[in-house]
Order: C-alpha cells, then structure tokens, then sequence
C-alpha cells in the first residue's frame, strides 16, 4: 500500500469530498472495504479497465496530522493483457492512475516522484535505532 501527500495548504477532504464516488469513477465499482491502520478503504474487485485486477482506496486518517490517499493496484501480467488484445487499455491504466491521483493530491506524477524521493533520503539520514 502506497500512501500520498498532499500539496501543501491542501486537505483531501476538501478536494474529494465524496471517496466512494470519487475512487468508482476511476476505477468501478466498490464491492467491499479492507482495513489498513485502523481506517476503512475501498476495495474494487472487479475494476473497469482489465489491466487491473483489484483496486484498494481510500482516506488514511492520523490525527493530529493531515490526512493521507492510500493506493494499493493489483494488475494482471502484461502478457496477458496483450494476448487478450487490451494494448489500449494498457495505456488507458496508466492515464486513469495518474489522473486519480493528480486530482486528489493536487501533485503530478513528477511532484510525487520527488517527494518520494526526499522521504527514502530522510529515512538514510536517520539513525539506527538498535
């Protein structure tokens, strides 16, 4: 599970208000929901586009600090989706997650390519707790 931050002076309940909505028109429709530290996310057993597999999102809550988008996407074998004449759809996957993403957090994919990149640095940085 992949978790994303948002812009700062942004808050995901402001800019998705409606998380069921939001994730099934990205993904399909939610079947189900999955905990993940503590919080409920959304589950998509049977997602839209047939590069996906399975979909779980949602709004991870932590209190006293701004909430979080957690995305985790289970995809099918690349050459299965070829064999299966879905090459289309293979572009189409990477379009949808972007965008989701990008319309949640506010950050496109090269903001969150950097922020992530900061926080693999920071956790170098910090010592060793033995």
């Amino acid at each position: 599970m992949r978790e994303y931050k948002m812009r700062r002076g942004e808050h995901l309940e402001d800019r998705v208000p409606d998380m069921e909505a939001f994730v099934e028109e990205y993904f399909g429709e939610v079947t189900d929901t999955e905990e993940y530290e503590g919080n409920d996310l959304l589950v998509v057993d049977d997602p839209d586009n047939p590069v996906f597999d399975r979909v779980v999102a949602g709004r991870v809550e932590y209190g006293s600090k701004k909430d979080k988008l957690a995305l985790h996407i289970d995809e099918r074998p690349a050459e299965d989706v070829i064999a299966e004449g879905n090459v289309d759809a293979a572009e189409d996957a990477v379009a949808v997650k972007n965008d989701f993403l990008e319309e949640a957090t506010d950050r496109d994919a090269k903001a969150r390519r950097d922020s992530l990149k900061r926080s693999v640095e920071d956790d170098a940085d910090a010592p060793d707790n033995v």
